[in-house]
C-alpha cells in the first residue's frame, strides 16, 4: 500500500506529465515503490535526487556598504549523466530550476539572471527540451539599504530543480547554499571579489517578485 505522501507525490506527477511520457513515468515510479516496500524506495530516490547538484555561493563585493548593490552568484556543478530543467524550460510540465533567497534585515533582491540553456533530445520526450548540463551560474543582483544591519550577514540560498538522465527522471529536489557579506558603513571602501566568477557576459534577467 501506498503510504499518504506517496500516493500525493505520484498524483501530482500525474498531472504535470506529459500525455506521452505518463506511462513511462509511472513504470519507474512503481519498479522504485516495488523495491523492499514504499518508504525505502522513496527515500532512496530523494537521497539521490539531492546529490546530483553541488552549489557553492560566492559574493561579488566586500565589505558591502550601506545603500550599494552587489552580486550573489550560484555555481552548481551538476553531476555527470544527469540534467536539470532550465529556470524557462521549453514545455510547460517540466519542472523549472529555481534559485531563492532567504535575506537579512535590510538586504533586497532586485534582479535575477538564469542563463539560458541548452536544447537537447532525449528518449523520454518528443521533442528537444531547454536543459542546463554540468554546470550552470545564477546571479542575484541586490541591494543592501540605508538601515541594512552591520556586520556579517548571511543570505541562505535554495535551489530547486528536477534531475533526470537520458531516460529517466528523479523526484523533484531542494539543495542550499550560504553566502556571507559583511555589511558596513555607506562612506566605507569596497573592493571587488571573486572576479573570475563575475567577469563573465550578462545572462536573461528577471525583475525580483513584489
Amino acid at each position: 500500500m501506498f503510504n499518504a505522501m506517496s500516493k500525493n507525490y505520484l498524483e501530482a506527477a500525474y498531472r504535470r506529465a506529459k500525455p506521452g511520457g505518463t506511462l513511462l513515468f509511472l513504470l519507474g515510479w512503481g519498479a522504485i515503490f516495488s523495491i523492499s516496500g514504499v518508504s525505502f524506495g522513496q527515500e532512496k530516490a530523494l537521497e539521490r535526487a539531492a546529490s546530483v547538484i553541488q552549489p557553492q555561493a560566492y559574493v561579488s563585493l566586500q565589505p558591502v556598504p550601506r545603500g550599494r548593490s552587489f552580486d550573489v552568484a550560484v555555481v552548481a556543478k551538476i553531476a555527470s549523466g544527469f540534467h536539470v530543467n532550465a529556470h524557462e524550460p521549453s514545455e510547460s510540465y517540466l519542472i523549472p530550476t529555481k534559485v531563492t533567497a532567504e535575506l537579512p534585515p535590510g538586504v533586497v533582491v532586485v534582479e535575477t539572471a538564469y542563463p539560458r540553456g541548452v536544447m537537447r533530445k532525449f528518449q523520454f520526450a518528443t521533442m528537444p527540451l531547454r536543459v542546463y548540463e554540468a554546470s550552470f551560474t545564477v546571479k542575484m543582483r541586490l541591494r543592501a539599504a540605508s538601515a541594512a544591519a552591520l556586520g556579517p550577514q548571511k543570505i541562505a540560498l535554495n535551489v530547486g530543480y528536477q534531475a533526470c538522465t537520458q531516460d529517466t527522471c528523479l523526484p523533484p529536489a531542494n539543495v542550499s547554499a550560504v553566502a556571507t557579506i559583511q555589511v558596513a558603513a555607506a562612506d566605507t571602501p569596497a573592493y571587488p571579489a571573486n572576479p573570475a566568477i563575475f567577469s563573465s557576459g550578462p545572462a536573461p534577467k528577471f525583475p525580483a517578485p513584489r
